[in-house]
């Protein structure tokens, strides 16, 4: 199913016309403590949204669990939701995920929207059809395809957002500007992220999501250039659970430029991605994103971590790796020991 995406000019408006538009038995809100105080009264005044029934779970990810999971179809259940339902997904990329991943599977699926609150969701989960909820401590690994009915995207609601969230879901905006092109490429790089112009922003966040996009209309299950989009996260996933074991949780969006800066220098070493490219990607998230501190007595574990990651198919940790700004290698393997010369270039670059 193809996935509408609309950039909202005014959502209010955007929004009510779009429900107007459908025919549903129902319509169900979902919402976090946060988006359920910022976010829910910038729509709450449309008549279909006030009167909706609403359930609102704990925010961030440590909740992306089978406990909120089995709220929101406990809360379904009970207020006799059908497969003729409209579920409205409000709030940021975990909201986003666990809420389609629970339409999904509630009545073998119903239809649901995602308005995503923050620039991370936005860019990222809102969009594409990923669903799923975090499981055993490992990230996103029980889940499904099963792609929202839209996405409406409106820039008003990322002013809430503090500079870490925003510096969060820029960093897959940079992912995707490495697999397009050098001239978006410098775009993003060019951007005052310290005073913000959202009007830029909603212009270069359309153009991220499009590239994202035109990948998933591809390859919707991801088996083969959709793999381009996991560029950062097998490194990036890694240190995000190493930072849950630690106790000192990281923001999504900043595991992965973390892991740009390692598999990028992977794609140096093994393709030939230019030394220079390298260098000014890393002065750019060490300037903006600072360092996620590790020693080599946590190497084995992160090297056990990418090891369950979901697109490895052998014993081999599988990557997507870059030859040059937009020219993808999709299927790329390391072993132990470049895993470990990775993380030795990431320490001697951030220390």
């Amino acid at each position: 199913m193809k996935q509408q995406i609309i950039r909202c000019t005014n959502i209010i408006s955007d929004l009510t016309g779009f429900l107007h538009s459908l025919s549903y038995d129902g319509l169900f809100l979902l919402t976090d403590e946060n988006t359920w105080k910022y976010s829910l009264p910038l729509i709450q005044e449309i008549p279909e949204i006030r009167f909706a029934k609403t359930i609102s779970i704990p925010a961030g990810d440590e909740n992306k669990t089978v406990d909120s999971l089995s709220q929101v179809w406990t809360f379904l259940s009970n207020s006799g939701a059908n497969r003729k339902s409209l579920l409205v997904n409000l709030g940021g990329g975990m909201l986003t995920d666990l809420g389609g991943f629970a339409a999904a599977t509630f009545k073998r699926g119903i239809r649901f929207i995602n308005i995503p609150t923050t620039l991370l969701g936005a860019v990222d989960a809102a969009v594409g059809g990923k669903t799923g909820i975090n499981f055993n401590g490992l990230k996103n690994e029980i889940g499904a395809f099963f792609p929202a009915m839209a996405v409406l995207i409106d820039s008003n609601f990322f002013k809430t957002l503090d500079t870490a969230h925003l510096l969060s879901g820029y960093a897959e905006m940079l992912k995707h500007a490495l697999l397009d092109s050098p001239a978006v490429l410098d775009q993003i790089l060019r951007f005052d992220l310290n005073t913000v112009d959202y009007h830029q922003l909603n212009d270069l966040l359309s153009e991220s999501v499009l590239l994202k996009e035109r990948i998933v209309q591809e390859d919707p299950t991801e088996q083969g250039i959709r793999k381009a989009l996991n560029l950062g996260h097998t490194f990036g996933h890694a240190f995000e659970s190493l930072s849950h074991a630690m106790k000192h949780p990281v923001a999504h969006g900043y595991a992965v430029a973390w892991g740009l800066v390692c598999e990028l220098y992977l794609s140096f070493v093994k393709l030939g991605f230019d030394q220079k490219e390298l260098m000014k990607i890393v002065r750019f998230i060490k300037e903006n994103y600072g360092v996620f501190a590790f020693d080599c007595t946590h190497y084995s574990r992160l090297y056990e971590w990418m090891q369950h990651d979901k697109k490895n198919e052998s014993s081999a940790v599988n990557f997507t790796l870059l030859r040059a700004v937009g020219d993808i290698a999709i299927n790329q393997t390391a072993d132990k020991k470049d895993i470990e010369e990775v993380l030795d270039f990431y320490r001697d670059c951030f220390y």
